[in-house]
């Protein structure tokens, strides 16, 4: 999968994952934790997309997402 690919999934996915977090984070904020987020999860799930396709992807890239906010919120935002 493209990086380019990842970075569209990834905003996408940003939107998902802070609203089934319910984190209230401005547009910025939304697209860079999807895109790094889509990133983490595209280079963890790549074996599973290979043998299932874009719903992999995007499900990688939610959760991705996902695990990035829970490690922001736990180590960042409580200094």
């Amino acid at each position: 999968m493209s990086i380019v690919f990842l970075i569209i999934i990834g905003a996408a996915a940003g939107f998902v994952a802070t609203r089934l977090m319910r984190i209230d984070a401005d547009i910025v904020t939304t697209v860079a934790i999807g895109i790094f987020g889509a990133l983490i999860g595209g280079l963890v799930l790549r074996v599973l997309m290979a043998l299932t396709g874009f719903a992999a992807g995007f499900v990688g890239a939610v959760l991705g997402a996902m695990l990035l906010i829970w490690l922001y919120q736990t180590f960042l935002r409580h200094r």
